[in-house]
């Protein structure tokens, strides 16, 4: 028989988001959760030597597992490539069940000791939403791809955050206009590169990025891609 018993770092988490939306992402809360546990303080230090900051990193990758799980329940296959960004970026935020959670990890993350780690837990949801709809590109795509990503991923969460509108219809409707901005910039990008006058002008800049490599991929000397026609 398989056991499912929740790991101990699972067992702290969902006590600690009982106590978040009063006390934070804090060691007041990391102490409520390990009492709520019963867990052995030493073991409970050993799995979170951050105490409560490890627990908000645990928080937002348990909401991207969710997100990848929904995602694999539904059936894209027939949306535009932009209709599935903005899916997985709503299935992301839905994954959420209390916005005072991540408000308030919003706030521990600004803190400058921990805002590498926000950095990273942002840009590893836009590497899985872009994993997920099977983006193989291997050159210096794979860069911007994930950058802009997050940056409609962060304006849509800050933008979610403050939303009071029924069902977060606002939200969804902010996210979609962020998502056109950005496919206004590819369409622009793609016409600039067939002017033969204008694309002279992108030489200098087009060497200089066909040198950036992604981890463990190999190198194509071209401009980034549009979303609209993601390399298979």
């Amino acid at each position: 028989m398989t056991d499912t018993a929740p790991s101990p770092k699972e067992q702290l988490l969902s006590a600690a988001v009982n106590h978040v939306p009063f006390d934070g992402w804090t060691e007041t809360t990391f102490q409520a959760a390990i009492a709520d546990t019963g867990l052995d303080r030493t073991v409970a230090r050993a799995i979170c030597p951050r105490g409560a900051v490890d627990l908000a990193v645990a928080f937002h990758l348990r909401g991207d597992r969710i997100m990848i799980d929904q995602a694999k329940a539904q059936n894209m296959s027939g949306l535009k490539f932009r209709e599935k960004i903005s899916a997985m970026v709503r299935l992301r935020l839905e994954a959420v069940t209390d916005k005072e959670l991540v408000r308030r990890g919003a706030t521990l993350f600004a803190l400058p000791q921990y805002a590498p780690d926000g950095a990273k837990l942002v840009w590893g949801t836009s590497d899985a939403i872009w994993n997920a709809l099977g983006d193989t590109s291997n050159d210096v795509n794979w860069y911007t791809k994930r950058a802009t990503l997050c940056a409609v991923y962060s304006s849509t969460v800050l933008y979610w955050l403050g939303d009071t509108s029924e069902g977060n219809s606002a939200t969804w409707g902010f996210l979609d206009r962020r998502i056109e901005n950005v496919m206004q910039i590819e369409k622009l990008k793609a016409q600039v590169n067939d002017s033969p006058t204008l694309s002279k002008l992108l030489i200098g800049p087009k060497w200089v990025l066909s040198q950036v490599k992604a981890p463990n991929r190999g190198l194509r000397a071209r401009m980034p891609g549009s979303w609209t026609t993601p390399r298979r």
